[in-house]
């Protein structure tokens, strides 16, 4: 045990010489360049007073699950949230989870076998790869949003082979070429699993709906933490794919319920959206109003999230403390989470930030590259 310990050690250390050793902070008050809550539902006390209400009219929706959905944790509240998104994203099921790292879990550790490929883009989310460690099945990786190189491994493959792609990406804040991926998908006979993770809400109701590939795709995974402002995640599919995910998935047989509170909040927050379309109007207006600045970006111009290379990480350090001190919250991206000589100041652009905000943001960033 001494000599873990020792290791352990050494890592963080070598971590915090690099100056990348993570640690867990409070927040801190200032201007939010840096949260997933793109619209502003996680601060909305419209919102929050919505679901107090419905608190205050059924406290027992504050009450533990007591199991897993297989045993005690199922509810006729988690069922009606259920059909309802199914049927708002134009799928036949919906099969609801604690959160999306669970739900990609489920679905890559579940249903490719032994036989199967797992491809994925390189920069996919952690959940991902890590879900890749469970599955029995070979995992390869194409390069970002390269669609050449994707077609290049589907071509040689032998056996059945899943895609697995976001359609708006964190890191990089591009989107992916999900139309043409998707005709890949379909000309060899592949599984499409898009994960919507940061465009739902952004793009209404995401990009596999905003252009009709529900028939093309077999798992679309809708994340809530992100612009609904609540907690949770679904994979949406066909009722088969639901069924053996019921039957065979561990991360959700073995995983106990959540409470009926975050179903109700996740149904509350559709509906909320419904009644304030101007949110991702005015989201768009901020980001055009942060890209009419001209700093260089890998990121979509329709992105909220908007990353800037900055490939020294003393330099990236000091400007996110400058902004700091500004009261300007964003937050810097160093490998291994990233690449080598990619690290970046990773922004995130609201519904609720102002023109100045964004302005003063653009100013300090110009005054260190």
């Amino acid at each position: 045990m001494l000599k873990n310990l020792n290791r352990f050690q050494e890592a963080l250390c070598k971590r915090k010489q690099a100056g990348t050793l993570r640690t867990l902070k409070q927040k801190v008050e200032g201007v939010d360049f840096y949260s997933n809550d793109y619209l502003g539902l996680a601060g909305s006390k419209e919102f929050q007073n919505i679901l107090l209400e419905k608190i205050n009219k059924n406290p027992q929706l504050l009450s533990g699950s007591t199991g897993s959905r297989l045993i005690s944790g199922n509810s006729k509240v988690v069922a009606f949230t259920e059909n309802f998104i199914a049927e708002k994203h134009q799928f036949s099921s919906a099969l609801l989870f604690p959160s999306g790292y669970n739900a990609n879990l489920a679905l890559f550790s579940t249903l490719p076998d032994r036989h199967d490929t797992i491809i994925v883009d390189e920069q996919i989310h952690r959940s991902v790869h890590d879900a890749c460690k469970m599955s029995n099945a070979r995992k390869l990786k194409f390069k970002h949003n390269d669609i050449q190189h994707l077609e290049s491994i589907l071509e040689k493959q032998t056996g059945h082979c899943y895609i697995a792609i976001e359609s708006l990406y964190s890191m990089e804040g591009d989107l992916a070429p999900i139309c043409e991926i998707a005709e890949l998908a379909k000309k060899y006979k592949a599984d499409l699993i898009v994960d919507e993770a940061h465009a739902f809400g952004v793009f209404e109701n995401g990009l596999v709906d905003q252009y009709g590939l529900q028939d093309q795709v077999t798992a679309n995974v809708i994340t809530y933490g992100k612009a609904l402002g609540a907690h949770g995640a679904a994979i949406l599919c066909n009722d088969t794919v639901k069924s053996y995910l019921i039957n065979f998935a561990s991360p959700f047989i073995y995983t106990t319920s959540a409470q009926d509170f975050q179903w109700v909040s996740i149904k509350t927050g559709y509906d909320f959206l419904e009644y304030h379309k101007e949110l991702p109007i005015q989201l768009q207006k901020n980001i055009e109003t942060f890209r009419s600045h001209g700093l260089e970006s890998p990121s979509s111009e329709t992105s909220p999230v908007q990353a800037i290379i900055i490939p020294d990480n003393q330099k990236l350090k000091s400007l996110q403390e400058t902004l700091s001190e500004e009261g300007l919250l964003t937050y810097a991206i160093y490998s291994p989470t990233v690449k080598e000589e990619t690290e970046r100041l990773r922004i995130c652009l609201h519904s609720f930030n102002t023109e100045t905000e964004i302005t003063r943001l653009t100013e300090i960033i110009k005054d260190f590259i």
